[in-house]
């Protein structure tokens, strides 16, 4: 009697569950991931519509004769372009890439191409990725994209670090979409690695825009970065909180999206802290930016917005369910709605007329700002203790396979854990702080 009694209790637990879930699924968008964050200005922004038409210039056969330019064209000077190679150049080790002087804006910059969806080696770089198999710069990161970026430093480290010697005020920037942004992103921490092969550059003088990012690398060198990767993300875009492994994406027998409601359903059932747990867990690097100009369900648009901060949880982590949530990943649509946001902004600071000095003391206070936030996001992510654990958690970032602690036994694993988990942040802890006269950690000055 008591089970007859007891179903009509489950049966309302579970009606209530279900119509959470789509409550927050359905009725939920993107734009709430980035309510609470600071709005980007003008000149922060500035470079990204035209990073993205470069990164589309490497989709022309011929840069003098394009054939797919945006409005307005790629405003590019072809005599600038140093190295420009394609799929024949590469080998299938990444997709294809130029490298443009650009003397109007002193910068240096590497831009590499998306995923081709008819070049099975893109999805070589794509699959090439196993639980906790590659860990760098005391993080871990994605295999297949880590050794694309490695064989673009190996090609062209002799050409950059020239460009660097005969430019000593020019930035070196990467830049990249999709797949290509991935690769850009662990390529700026393999150059920041490597500083010495490019004639001890700077770090202030690099600088990396991921548009519409792979999640390629764990939070706490997400984190750590943010000082010089950006991340640009229209929208609803599904790629950027895709945290199933991409071989599942791609060799699904199901549909994209029936499989994003899948791993949807999954992401809201787990728990934050699993996730902040799971050292192997990915994510979309460094500094976010977010552009909004869509309401709820469609219903209208917004002038775009571009929202920026540096989150620690609640960084990207669920998926979107939307029917733009592909079409925001393409780089023609991202192009355009980022011009579209830059001259909203450059219109509002014309009709407040900014004099000059102000206008130099905005940036310099947005540095400031910059800099604190970044100090704030390392200082939440030691005080959350995320973990250099080698043993995967119950859900699972990918598919256990047979990794660096395949052999050892379980009791092995653990205590190797804590105490390299230990070693990493104590070591981590003290390359960024001090401890002043009253015992309190203060942020080292660079």
């Amino acid at each position: 009697m008591s089970i007859v009694c007891g179903l009509p209790i489950l049966e309302c637990v579970y009606c209530l569950a279900c119509a959470r879930w789509v409550w927050q699924k359905c009725l939920y968008t993107a734009g709430h991931e980035s309510e609470n964050w600071g709005l980007a200005t003008a000149e922060e922004f500035e470079p990204v519509p035209r990073l993205c038409r470069l990164i589309l210039a490497n989709y022309e056969d011929d840069i003098c004769n394009p054939l797919w330019a945006p409005p307005g064209g790629y405003g590019i000077n072809p005599d600038w372009v140093v190295v420009r190679k394609n799929y024949e150049a590469t080998v299938g080790h990444v997709t294809p890439y130029m490298i443009y002087l650009d003397h109007d804006h002193a910068d240096i910059v590497l831009a590499v191409r998306g995923l081709n969806l008819a070049k099975e080696s893109d999805y070589a770089v794509l699959l090439d990725n196993k639980l906790g198999q590659t860990k760098f710069g005391g993080g871990y990161v994605h295999n297949g994209l880590l050794k694309a970026a490695e064989w673009v430093f190996d090609a062209e480290c002799e050409v950059l670090r020239e460009l660097v010697g005969r430019n000593p005020n020019y930035t070196l920037t990467f830049t990249g979409h999709s797949l290509g942004a991935g690769v850009v992103a662990l390529l700026t921490l393999v150059v920041v690695q490597n500083q010495g092969k490019l004639g001890n550059i700077e770090r202030k003088r690099i600088r990396c825009y991921a548009i519409a990012p792979a999640r390629c690398m764990s939070l706490n060198l997400a984190v750590r970065y943010a000082d010089i990767i950006n991340s640009i993300v229209l929208q609803d875009d599904f790629l950027p909180r895709t945290t199933t492994a991409l071989e599942d994406v791609f060799k699904s027998l199901i549909c994209l999206p029936c499989l994003l409601c899948l791993m949807c359903l999954k992401d809201t059932c787990t728990l934050e802290e699993k996730m902040l747990k799971d050292p192997r867990r990915l994510y979309a690097p460094g500094r976010l930016y977010h552009i909004v100009e869509r309401k709820p369900l469609r219903l209208g648009r917004f002038p775009p917005v571009v929202r920026t901060a540096v989150p620690v949880d609640g960084r990207f982590e669920h998926i979107v369910l939307s029917c733009n949530a592909t079409a925001d990943h393409a780089i023609i649509w991202i192009e355009r709605e980022s011009q579209r946001a830059l001259h909203l902004m450059l219109e509002n600071d014309k009709i407040m007329e900014i004099p000059v000095t102000q206008r130099m003391e905005r940036q310099e206070s947005l540095v400031r700002e910059h800099s604190q936030e970044y100090k704030a996001a390392l200082q939440r992510a030691i005080a959350l203790d995320i973990p250099q654990a080698y043993s995967p958690p119950s859900y699972g970032t990918f598919h256990e396979t047979e990794g660096e602690n395949s052999g050892r036994s379980n009791e092995e694993i653990s205590l190797l854990s804590s105490k390299e988990r230990r070693e990493s942040w104590e070591g981590f802890v003290g390359r960024l702080f001090d401890v002043d006269e009253s015992g309190d950690m203060v942020f080292k000055q660079p």
